[in-house]
């Protein structure tokens, strides 16, 4: 391939994120947020006072608390410059053809419905503020499986719903949980009875189309005691010159002897904060595997935690960020050991050039129920040129004598001579480079279903190419 098609390659490989529709609206809040517009969110969707009275406390929480004073500066973003719920269609559609045209042909470019067809057990595409587009296969269904948007859960399954959310993440954990406590739509709903296992994967897609707007997506999954779940979500926004704000949170729950397996693909553009609140909680002999691999955004802060609260629970983290030309992805995890023999596991790999900036920020605490636990953290980096930057703040709590914590970090550059090596052999600089950085993610990416790491090799070859130029 010559060097002219593989640029024009990549070049629509971005078109098919990096493009905006005109904005469609059935019901959208002025800019800016305060106890009315938070009350206008909570009566649009006709909640139950339960769930009016949870967004009041946790919007007088946020207005409370202050913004983070560590890691990226946030001090750029403008609260009253933000639309805080924008609905694009007047129902949800279980039919793909029913849907409006400019919003069929979003997820048409972007391979939404490709992915159902050819291998996923289920589909939730949110758009804007809510859930537009939903399905499962028959199969689960008769199964007990549920799978749909949080605005139906709190609807139709209020039971399990109280039971679970908020529980893990309270308004009060931080300022950006607490503005989505407050404003929250959308996100998805998952339970998987017991003894059942969904062996597809179930899929939501999150897409912001409009400028200066705040995505507010809140995820809950339960998966009852010897169950098992794989689901995956995929992020992208075009890019605008404003910046706009993600600030989601994720609530899980692994019961006795279940497994979850999350994998987020994120390829937000540079005008979006990306601010996420993970938490997994792992029951005993449960096991939870986060696999989170970050590309876009301008500020990322995301750091999935598991609470190994059961005896012999497992926890996992395979983390991946790229951070290029005006991007600082401060990512990691958190892992407390609360009960014994749990074990945890953290590979972050991170990649940075053109100038980015390349985090890992990571827990490890034991409390003295926490006897023979074992956590191992592995966090490698790689810099592509000598103005970008590479760090790492493992923070360790041991409270148990009989814990055994490891934690090995390396940093390294692009071998010149391996690219030397590559180029001899008829590769351009750009493909070369590719190609170690592909390898050098290799441990996470042989992780992801196939159709995944194929689209996150081309995004990072995109952004190689977008580097060098």
């Amino acid at each position: 391939m010559t060097k002219k098609n593989h640029i024009q390659n990549d070049l629509d490989f971005n078109r098919k994120h990096d493009f905006a529709m005109p904005e469609v609206s059935v019901m959208k809040t002025k800019r800016g947020i305060n106890a009315n517009t938070v009350q206008a969110i909570s009566n649009y969707k006709k909640e139950a006072k339960w769930m009016q009275d949870f967004r009041q406390k946790a919007y007088a929480k946020f207005i409370d608390l202050k913004m983070p004073t560590w890691g990226p500066n946030l001090s750029k973003i403008n609260f009253d410059d933000i639309i805080y719920f924008l609905r694009a269609t007047d129902k949800q559609e279980k039919s793909w053809n029913d849907l409006p045209d400019e919003i069929k042909e979003t997820y048409d470019r972007i391979g939404v419905p490709e992915h159902e067809k050819n291998w996923l057990a289920g589909v939730s595409a949110q758009y804007e503020s809510e859930v537009v587009y939903e399905s499962i296969s028959k199969e689960l269904d008769k199964q007990g499986v549920i799978f749909c948007d949080m605005d139906t859960a709190v609807k139709k399954y209020p039971n399990i719903v109280k039971k679970y959310f908020s529980k893990l993440i309270s308004p009060s954990d931080n300022k950006f949980a607490a503005l989505n406590s407050a404003v929250w739509s959308g996100g998805s709903f998952i339970y998987v009875p017991k003894g059942v296992h969904v062996k597809l994967p179930l899929q939501a897609y999150f897409r912001i189309n409009a400028e200066r707007f705040g995505q507010f997506e809140r995820t809950l999954i339960i998966a009852d005691e010897n169950s098992s779940v794989h689901y995956i979500e995929g992020c992208t926004a075009p890019a605008y010159s404003t910046q706009s704000l993600h600030a989601a949170v994720v609530e899980i729950y692994a019961l006795k002897n279940a497994k979850i397996r999350y994998t987020t693909i994120q390829n937000w553009s540079t005008n979006i904060y990306n601010l996420v609140t993970k938490r997994a909680k792992a029951e005993e002999g449960a096991t939870m595997e986060w696999i989170d691999c970050n590309i876009g955004s301008g500020v990322t802060m995301k750091y999935p935690a598991v609470i190994l609260a059961g005896e012999s629970a497992r926890g996992s983290v395979l983390s991946m960020a790229l951070a290029g030309k005006d991007q600082v992805l401060d990512t990691g995890a958190k892992m407390v050991h609360a009960a014994p023999n749990t074990k945890s596991n953290i590979v972050s790999k991170s990649i940075s050039m053109g100038g980015g900036i390349s985090n890992y920020r990571g827990l490890i605490k034991t409390t003295t129920s926490a006897k023979n636990a074992q956590s191992y953290t592995q966090c490698d980096a790689i810099l592509l040129d000598d103005n970008s930057e590479s760090n790492t703040y493992p923070t360790m709590d041991t409270r148990e004598n009989s814990a055994t914590i490891s934690h090995e970090a390396s940093i390294e550059s692009i071998d010149n001579e391996k690219l030397f090596y590559f180029m001899s052999r008829g590769l351009t600089e750009v493909q070369a480079r590719s190609m170690m950085v592909n390898g050098f993610i290799d441990e996470i990416t042989k992780e992801i279903p196939l159709e995944y790491s194929v689209e996150l090799y081309r995004l990072i070859n995109m952004e190689m190419e977008n580097s060098i130029g």
